[in-house]
């Protein structure tokens, strides 16, 4: 066990660093998009499901509480958390529109839009992020194993060089982090 235990944290250091070798240049330019759309009063919405639904909440609450230093309030909201549009929407509209009908309510042109899906297939996180660009936001996506369809949608996309799970979201985790003190330090 105690091999499979090193294994694993090897496995997460090695995909952390082939992904930011392949990604540093455009983590520091969403960085500054990310920054300068609050800075001229727009917002940065995130999505996605399961553990993705998960990291979109940690990331908002690190914009929106703070990362590392202390700073106004800046504004992010992850799409993740209000149960009673979630079931709404799921039970009137389907599933697959959870997220898009609050991305049609919410977002303006100049938003920043993070979906994230670590097989980049999820219907509801490709229809919101199309529906975000319709609307003349930034669109980014986080995802992995070959990038699937949602890939193809967005302005920037970061595919994880892995096809597990745990690994994919370890780095998703972590770009989320960098790209928050990114925030700071332009802030």
């Amino acid at each position: 066990m105690t091999e499979r235990i090193h294994s694993a944290f090897r496995e997460s250091a090695e995909v952390k660093l082939a992904f930011v070798e392949e990604y540093m240049e455009r983590i520091y330019e969403v960085g500054s998009i990310m920054a300068t759309a609050i800075r001229e009063g727009n917002k940065v919405i995130l999505f996605g499901n399961g553990g993705s639904a998960a990291d979109a909440q940690h990331i908002a609450a690190e914009i929106v509480g703070r990362y590392m230093k202390e700073r106004r309030a800046l504004p992010a909201i992850a799409l993740t958390t209000d149960t009673s549009i979630l079931t709404a929407v799921g039970n009137d509209y389907g599933f697959e529109t959870v997220f898009e009908r609050q991305v049609e309510a919410l977002c303006q042109p100049g938003d920043v839009a993070v979906g994230i899906s670590t097989s980049g297939n999820s219907e509801n996180v490709i229809r919101a992020i199309r529906k975000a660009h319709d609307l003349g936001a930034t669109t980014v996506a986080f995802t992995g194993r070959n990038g699937g369809k949602l890939a193809e949608l967005v302005h920037y996309a970061f595919i994880v060089p892995s096809y597990e799970t745990p690994r994919i979201q370890e780095c998703h985790i972590t770009l989320g982090h960098v790209l928050c003190e990114i925030i700071d330090e332009l802030i």
